[in-house]
């Protein structure tokens, strides 16, 4: 009898509520082998994040090996989030410190090494891409090694979520986002948007979550609990929104997407008003003439970037349900 190969999946996060919930339904899947979590300041700074990876893979069994990686962006200021998720990222419920340490390589050469020893892995990305940005630097071929490139991150032809024109993780550090955009990975962009409305947990949602009595289901609506108020402040919207989960339900099966458009993406990288915007060329018109000088480094460097525009919410929770039964 045939087995079915594990596809390979490599995570880099700045692990915090939502990015736990992620972790939980990459490390739950029973067809993928998470190869290596690396991380990245962003949420909060990178040793919390690095012991936040450590903890939830505990919670999973997992013996994941876990890099520590950049402590700040290429060349701005670093600037957490831990006013929408707490100190610590988990909404301060003072959990336990995880049994294991992270890896004594740095981040940015285990992306490498992995990426090298996996050709064809499936790349998730779920903060600023500070640590990819580094590794493509180092090793620029790295980009045709991997089949897929999963971003969590922007907001294209909608308001942002740390500025009216910015998401956080392209926000924090635009430099990298656009090296990464130009890079020639095949990237599939997640934005904010979709976690949004009707992909939003809701109270009945909650219940039911609780309702599987499992220490993985109440500890993904606990931890997300300062994260809840955060948004109700943020946006008005009652619940939990999960933005990295609904990444990670994408990357895992890509058909939860209802509707998917490739466009060229550049990353606002000069302006304050609009730092981080995600201008994604929708009408596909970068290249004409009236704009082809503007986007020639996009249109000469970059593949067009498969955008997310919409997803099934039925089929996004059921996913989500599976991995904390």
């Amino acid at each position: 009898m045939l087995r079915r190969v594990k596809r390979i999946f490599l995570i880099d996060t700045d692990t915090a509520s939502d990015d736990a919930v992620a972790l939980i339904m990459a490390l739950r899947a029973p067809d993928v082998h998470v190869a290596a979590i690396t991380v990245v300041a962003g949420n909060v700074d990178v040793r919390q994040a690095t012991r936040n990876a450590l903890y939830t893979a505990e919670l999973c069994g997992s013996d994941v090996p876990v890099y520590a990686g950049a402590e700040k962006p290429l060349i701005r200021p670093y600037q957490n989030a831990t006013w929408f998720h707490g100190r610590d990222g988990f909404g301060d419920h003072n959990y336990p410190a995880p049994r294991r340490s992270a890896e004594k390589l740095h981040a940015v050469d285990a992306i490498i090494e992995t990426i090298q020893a996996n050709p064809g892995l499936v790349l998730v990305t779920l903060g600023p891409l500070t640590n990819i940005a580094l590794a493509l630097a180092k090793t620029p071929s790295l980009a045709a090694d991997v089949s897929r490139c999963v971003i969590m991150g922007g907001n294209p032809c909608c308001e942002g979520n740390v500025t009216p024109a910015a998401e956080y993780n392209i926000w924090v550090d635009p430099e990298a986002a656009r090296i990464v955009m130009r890079s020639g990975l095949s990237i599939e962009l997640i934005g904010w948007h979709l976690c949004r409305n009707e992909a939003v947990l809701n109270d009945s949602d909650i219940d039911r979550v609780h309702g599987f009595g499992t220490r993985l289901a109440d500890f993904a609506i606990e931890c997300n609990s300062h994260a809840r108020r955060a948004l109700k402040i943020q946006t008005g919207e009652d619940g939990i929104c999960l933005p990295d989960p609904v990444a990670m339900c994408l990357a895992l099966d890509p058909s939860v997407g209802t509707e998917w458009g490739e466009h060229y993406v550049e990353v606002e990288t000069q302006s304050d008003l609009t730092r981080g915007m995600t201008v994604v060329d929708r009408l596909n018109v970068a290249a004409d003439e009236r704009n082809r000088q503007i986007w020639e480094q996009a249109i000469t460097h970059s593949r067009k970037t498969k955008v997310c525009w919409t997803i099934d919410n039925e089929r996004w929770k059921a996913a989500l349900y599976a991995a904390l039964r």
